[in-house]
């Protein structure tokens, strides 16, 4: 188990933002946190801290007026902490080398592969060829229905039929190095994780290092998917953070992770 921060990009500034409020048009969101500092500082921070894995979202379309400076701000991070964090957010076949050659150590794929309700093959295979399996991260957003968690699109509003289970991540586990997948009911919303998600990722079996993002607010969180996912489980926290704006200091959080090491030892 290992600690996964994150910084996540809103219109050219660094912030934490309930996910499912995120809207194209007007580029709006309902904002948890906006940081007084930069991408670099949070960058660096991490990696004085020795943190690896976590990833830099680009929370603007590239059809945003703040596309631009969102960009800037992650390639601010990138040179920060070079082959120290993944990155996200509007990345394609085409211009996924070019994040790599700037510094990250991952690309996190999400709607290029995931939209309109469907799993696009044709594209995952693309993505594989450009960056090789070991560089690509893929984002299985989820949220609960009929009792399954099922992949969902476009801004997390479109269910597809693809359910988070143990055939999905075995056969997804051949084109990706790692899941990022994000509890999309409680993303943003600091007030407790989706345990049963978090249980059944415990539950597979497959090789492929997962991290769960979502609704992490207190250190018992953390013991919780340390205990639920077998300590195989990463975990990302956010808007708990004292970085921005919380309680969770991420020293205490690496100790209990660190303690969950030696109690799986």
């Amino acid at each position: 188990m290992e600690f996964r921060p994150c910084i996540d990009i809103h219109n050219g500034k660094v912030k934490q933002i309930v996910g499912s409020s995120l809207a194209d048009k007007n580029d709006s969101a309902k904002e948890n946190f906006v940081a007084p500092k930069d991408a670099g500082y949070y960058a660096g921070l991490y990696r004085e801290k020795g943190i690896k894995g976590g990833h830099i979202i680009l929370l603007n379309p590239v059809s945003s007026d703040y596309y631009e400076a969102t960009k800037a701000q992650a390639l601010c991070a990138l040179r920060a902490y070079p082959q120290g964090m993944q990155i996200g957010g509007g990345i394609n076949d085409t211009n996924a080398e070019a994040y790599l050659a700037a510094g990250a150590s991952h690309v996190i794929v999400t709607s290029f592969v995931f939209r309109d309700g469907h799993i696009h093959m044709e594209n995952l295979e693309r993505m594989r060829a450009a960056v090789g399996r070991e560089h690509l991260v893929l984002d299985l957003s989820c949220r609960m229905r009929d009792g399954k968690y099922y992949i969902v699109t476009d801004r997390w509003q479109k269910f597809t039929q693809v359910a988070v289970e143990e055939r999905t991540l075995d056969m997804l586990g051949a084109y990706c190095g790692e899941f990022l997948i994000h509890a999309v009911d409680v993303e943003g919303q600091n007030q407790g994780i989706e345990e049963q998600l978090v249980q059944s990722l415990g539950c597979w079996s497959g090789d492929t290092p997962v991290t769960y993002a979502g609704g992490v607010h207190s250190y018992e969180d953390i013991k919780k998917i340390k205990a639920l996912g077998g300590g195989r489980i990463h975990v990302t926290v956010g808007s708990a953070l004292d970085l921005f704006g919380g309680t969770l200091e991420v020293d205490r959080i690496m100790e209990l992770i660190a303690g969950s090491h030696q109690h799986a030892e």
